[in-house]
């Protein structure tokens, strides 16, 4: 089977990677030239799962980025740690995009798959359904069609070549149109009992910081909030740079923080308006990483989702190309397993803005949203354990291996629902902005028939279950 992966960040090059590694013949083209600069530095456990697979953690291990073991929150009142390292033996890292990125791209190419950069889609044509040719414009030079492929992967990020500009079906979360601002320092500290190499969130009355260690002895300290918050603070600052400065001066934490340091300069902002597509995948095509989805940057987990979706993308073609299951039921696999994992990151983050009630409760939640129903229960020992697990993204990567998770997928879409209208009815609402079920994948018996496997091959695994 031909593959073409239109864009090459870390969804697009890990897709691509673990396709070609599975016999596929692939073929990738990315509108930028590597190295290029990227937000979403803070990297999740599963990260590390997903690059063992496709041989490339050691990589990332002996290039010097920062291992990050876990982070502390403080929200409102409360305050917690956690360990990944202590609690699943897991580490993930603290990166520059600009190499990561770079570094996935290149494994990709010396993977087999054959790697343009400095290429753009511009358009998707379909015939009886499939996805038979894309019309690509390079940077210099006439524009051309690429039409010898059999599947195509859609890894285009936020540009969305099928979900926003082919088919126009995203909807906008409208209770996540925030805006970050950040910038970098040197000689700034990491709150107490933090991790080695952990994350600092720290909220604040209208948003929240971000601290993350890197390398080089760096910091990247940001600040997110709502568009009208940042709209109103921008108009009475003349510049990026003045409001950055304010922003960290109107914090007693991170004053304290950069008490000692040196802002290196070169304020960036960055919307980062949450979005859902209706639909992950179709004859002939998947849609991975942010092309599919993007999620406030609240809980890191931008490059999980996009390692996530990849993964489980390249296990649905490889799978499809040895006959061991239809392209319909492997598809279906593919978008109940990556919206089932957005759903409950909306679940948490939606829980932290809009209806935090403390942290035993929302521990709690946590609990029933991987269907530990004991300690859910209002006398059970309260810990951050599942919370960590879910913002690790490794209870995606047990689920999508375990057959038996119904219940939790039942308990998952509940809690997204109520989530969903305690949206609908806040203050300021516009009314329903997206429903995360959308034609409920999540209620379809037959896509829990399969799980994934990694070994001795990647790809899907079919299973008994009997249903209720």
């Amino acid at each position: 089977m031909k593959v073409l992966v239109i864009g090459g960040g870390p969804a697009g090059s890990t897709a691509a990677t673990a396709m070609a590694q599975a016999g596929l013949d692939v073929r990738l083209v990315e509108s930028a030239h590597f190295p290029r600069y990227h937000v979403g530095e803070s990297l999740t456990p599963s990260c590390r799962v997903v690059l063992d697979v496709i041989g490339m953690s050691k990589t990332l291990d002996d290039h010097g980025f920062v291992k990050k073991n876990g982070g502390v929150i403080h929200w409102d009142d409360d305050q917690w740690a956690f360990d990944w390292q202590a609690q699943s033996g897991v580490q993930s890292w603290q990166v520059d995009r600009s190499e990561f990125d770079a570094l996935l791209l290149e494994h990709a190419r010396r993977n087999g798959v054959a790697v343009t950069t400095g290429v753009t889609g511009r358009s998707v044509r379909f015939a009886d359904g499939r996805p038979v040719a894309v019309e690509c414009s390079p940077d210099d030079g006439e524009p051309f069609t690429i039409d010898d492929f059999d599947f195509l992967v859609d890894a285009t990020g936020r540009n969305g070549l099928l979900s926003a500009r082919h088919f126009g079906n995203r909807e906008p979360l409208n209770n996540l149109r925030n805006v970050g601002i950040w910038g970098y320092w040197t000689g700034a500290t990491l709150l107490p009992d933090t991790p080695s190499g952990g994350i600092n969130i720290i909220s604040s009355p209208e948003g929240w910081y971000w601290v993350i260690p890197m390398a080089g002895g760096r910091m990247s300290i940001g600040y997110v909030t709502t568009k009208d918050a940042f709209a109103r603070d921008r108009h009475e600052h003349p510049s990026s740079d003045d409001l950055y400065r304010h922003l960290i001066a109107a914090s007693p934490t991170i004053t304290k923080l950069t008490a000692e340091a040196e802002f290196l300069g070169v304020t960036r902002v960055e919307t980062d308006y949450s979005y859902i597509a209706d639909q992950f995948c179709g004859p002939g095509y998947a849609i991975v990483g942010d092309a599919a989805c993007f999620l406030d940057p609240l809980l890191s987990t931008g490059v999980h989702l996009a390692l996530y979706s990849a993964l489980t993308a390249a296990a649905c073609v490889a799978s499809v190309d040895r006959g061991e299951v239809d392209e319909a039921e492997a598809l279906r696999f593919f978008e109940f397993a990556y919206r089932r994992a957005y759903m409950r990151l909306f679940a948490l983050v939606t829980i932290m803005y809009e209806r935090y009630l403390g942290k035993d409760g929302f521990f709690r939640t946590s609990d029933r949203l991987i269907g530990d129903e004991q300690s859910a229960q209002p006398d059970a020992d309260v810990s951050s354990r599942s919370f960590a697990e879910i913002i690790g993204g490794l209870s995606d990567l047990r689920e999508a291996a375990d057959s038996s998770t119904r219940v939790i997928t039942d308990r998952l879409r509940e809690e997204a629902v109520r989530a969903q209208l305690q949206v609908v009815h806040a203050p300021g609402s516009d009314g329903p902005d997206f429903t995360p079920v959308r034609g409920d994948p999540l209620s379809d018996a037959e896509s829990a028939d399969y799980r994934l496997v990694t070994s001795p091959r990647l790809g899907l695994e079919r299973v008994r279950v009997t249903h209720p």
